[in-house]
């Protein structure tokens, strides 16, 4: 499995609505038997929304994000990958194929990944739909 960033977003976010599904799957998920992979990618657009102030009505410091950052690394089932050799070929077939511009591409990145690793996406983004190589997780639905 891998993390995209919305699941790690909701987890801490007490005031959104998908906040307890998140942080649940999340705890069960980075303490159970799978391995759990969190790209950097995802781990910086956590950072990045987490302290922004037009995000979030109470957002992170950034020390505050980092420690989640830290202790979500630390978790017994987690792992983090790293774009082989077949990446640039995958993320090219899938951006060209699929004619993604935007932020479809950090999408993307990740589904490239995920193809590269044999891992199945977990995010609450229902454009990881458009990816039919890959099977989507929504740990909220």
């Amino acid at each position: 499995m891998l993390l995209d960033a919305n699941v790690l977003l909701y987890s801490i976010d007490a005031a959104s609505p998908f906040h307890k599904p998140a942080r649940d799957w999340l705890t069960d998920a980075l303490n159970g038997p799978r391995r759990v992979a969190i790209p950097w990618l995802s781990l910086w657009a956590f950072v990045r929304i987490a302290t922004n102030p037009r995000a979030s009505k109470t957002p992170l410091t950034p020390g505050q994000a980092w420690e989640c950052v830290e202790r979500w690394q630390a978790a017994p089932a987690a792992w983090t990958p790293h774009p082989g050799r077949g990446h640039g070929p995958i993320l090219k077939e899938l951006i060209t194929r699929l004619d993604l511009r935007a932020g479809l591409v950090s999408d993307a990145v990740l589904a490239a990944m995920c193809i590269e690793h044999g891992l199945d996406i977990v995010s609450a983004d229902s454009d990881f739909a458009r990816f039919p190589e890959i099977t989507w997780i929504n740990p909220v639905a």
